[in-house]
């Protein structure tokens, strides 16, 4: 799927700003006839989650709706009108002039509509989204799930009544627009790279819409280089390659882009649609239980992270991202994850640019094996879909992850697992898989990864101010693991709780120079094993969590606290990394 871009051939319009919105908690909207307007509603910010703007809605989980008049230029007349979302958390359907256009399923992929003959061009136009975001124990991520089959035990559930660890903001979190293209356009573009000594290869594939194109061009170039090459369609697909023969690889150490145009040429040989697409080259493998980036070993040093702030909850913000890529460069990372689902494109598009690694991951987080597991399934497949045709693209993403601490002992998740690993090679064979697990040697789906993911808390879930028993612990097991499985690992999670100012000497549980300990002694046992790929610490910053006796107020396992200050871990995490 293509963001939406300007160029001579498209236009895009913005519809992000005030909202009207409305709850539904009795959900009769739909028969109301709301998406044709209500008298009553109140002003919302979008993006953003209705949970953090209004006082009596931050538990509210159910039905809204949300009010939007808008404009389409009588010059978008001869061209196809799209509307699209870049994510509603969690089910989505949207109307125009009260006509239904489609919904969507799933709270963190953009979603979008042709809606040409929906609109009316030069007038008024109207717009309402129902978005619902009731847990269900057959939705992804699960909530509500039935006493009989809830694998927590009634002291660890929480209100809401999540199957994980973050709070189920509802919303319409990413920017809305409107654009248009050309009744003959690029549907979509799909690179992968290659490295031959100093060349560089970039096949391509160009898929079109509309009969009349028959060739394409294609420019490729930076300021060293520029490429030119014309391509024919066979029905609606082309493909080809271009070689650049003295080519600069994209790295972190030097995030170098190549900026590649598409151009679709009429029948005539003119010019009637062209698109922009990033490009970098590089290539990600693991042989010899190590992970070579361009051929060379690369140690991952970075985090788990959410997208949380106050006031905004999960909607997007331009500003939050730069400051979070600022705080990554300064403690020395150089990578992280996308834990527990994928983030916004534009927070994607700044890691190419910044020159990060990123485990995209879909919002499989909490996942249990019981009644449902077929839809659930279905629905795994749908992201990993969706996912992967946003994210294709993007050289900073090195590994697509599939699901992160499924309660997957039961041998009915071994299959589930198995597909889920087969169908995602099968949509891109050229990035690593990976499943981010909590049992360890006890998981049944490990055999299905490319390296492993494992996430462990000792010295703070089990054997807590016990540091020294941790460390011994921690470097068992992950020897255990390789020698089971002989595959790279990365430890995805580890980390202490910390509350901003409390301090104890000597260190305990909650205290700055606890979690600061923790992590040092987790850091020692990890880079002294040869089959460890990377350390990726629990969490980048505090975040909000549905209500539950063990956390205070947040998540506060953050090096950062919710609004980017630094605790004494980020200033030793600074020295491990950079000094």
């Amino acid at each position: 799927m293509l963001y939406p871009k300007m160029n001579g051939f498209r236009e895009v319009i913005g519809l992000s700003g005030f909202f009207d919105f409305k709850l539904d908690p009795d959900n009769v909207g739909e028969e109301e006839n709301w998406q044709k307007g209500v008298e009553s509603s109140r002003s919302i910010g979008i993006p953003g989650s209705w949970n953090e703007q209004f006082i009596d809605t931050r538990d509210y989980l159910g039905p809204t709706w949300h009010f939007k008049k808008f404009y389409v230029p009588s010059s978008w007349k001869e061209k196809l009108v799209w509307f699209r979302i870049g994510a509603a958390n969690y089910y989505a359907k949207v109307w125009i002039n009260g006509k239904f256009i489609g919904e969507h399923e799933g709270g963190y992929l953009p979603f979008q509509f042709e809606v040409t003959d929906k609109v009316t061009f030069g007038k008024e136009n109207f717009l309402s989204v129902k978005v619902d975001n009731q847990l269900s124990p057959e939705r992804v991520p699960p909530g509500n799930i039935p006493e009989e089959e809830h694998p927590r035990s009634v002291r660890q559930r929480s209100y809401p009544d999540v199957n994980f660890d973050f709070f189920p903001y509802g919303g319409i979190h990413r920017p809305v627009y409107l654009f248009c293209t050309p009744l003959d356009y690029i549907e979509d573009i799909a690179v992968t790279t290659s490295i031959e000594g100093k060349k560089g290869l970039i096949k391509y594939r160009i898929t079109k819409k509309g009969g009349e194109a028959k060739e394409a061009f294609i420019h490729l170039g930076d300021e060293n280089t520029r490429l030119d090459q014309k391509t024919e369609f066979r029905g609606n697909m082309a493909e080809g390659q271009l070689t650049i023969d003295e080519a600069t690889f994209w790295s972190p150490d030097n995030p170098h882009l190549y900026e590649m145009v598409v151009e679709l040429l009429s029948p005539e040989g003119a010019p009637n649609d062209e698109y922009t697409l990033s490009i970098g080259i590089r290539t990600i493998e693991v042989k010899n239980d190590r992970l070579y980036l361009n051929g060379e070993p690369i140690f991952l040093k970075g985090f788990g992270k959410h997208e949380d702030f106050p006031i905004i909850g999960k909607g997007l913000s331009l500003p939050l991202i730069a400051k979070d890529y600022s705080l990554m460069k300064w403690i020395g990372a150089n990578s992280f994850r996308t834990s527990h689902y994928p983030y916004s494109e534009e927070m994607m598009n700044m890691a190419d640019k910044e020159g990060f690694l990123v485990i995209d991951e879909i919002p499989a987080v909490g996942l249990f094996f019981g009644k449902g597991n077929k839809r659930r399934l279905s629905l795994c497949k749908q992201y990993l879909r969706e996912l992967i045709a946003r994210d294709k693209n993007h050289p900073s993403v090195i590994m697509w992850s599939i699901a992160n601490e499924p309660h997957s002992t039961k041998p009915e998740a071994k299959e589930f697992f198995r597909q889920l690993y087969q169908h995602t090679k099968k949509l891109d064979p050229s990035r690593l898989v990976t499943l981010v697990s909590m049992f360890g040697l006890k998981e049944e789906a490990l055999a299905y990864v490319d390296v492993i993911c494992l996430n462990r808390y000792y010295g703070w879930y089990t054997d807590p101010g016990q540091l020294d028993r941790a460390s011994h612990k921690l470097s068992r097991e992950l020897d255990a693991l390789y020698q089971t499985y002989k595959k790279p690992i990365l430890l995805s999670e580890f980390g202490a709780g910390a509350i901003a100012g409390v301090h104890a000497h000597p260190a305990e549980l909650f205290s700055e120079e606890y979690q600061a300990e923790l992590i040092q002694k987790y850091c020692e046992v990890i880079e002294s094993k040869p089959y460890m790929v990377g350390e990726h610490v629990w969490c980048f910053a505090d975040f909000k969590t549905a209500q539950v006796a063990y956390r205070v107020a947040l998540n506060r396992k953050g090096v950062f606290t919710r609004t980017r200050q630094p605790k004494l871990a980020a200033h030793l995490l600074r020295k491990i990394w950079i000094e």
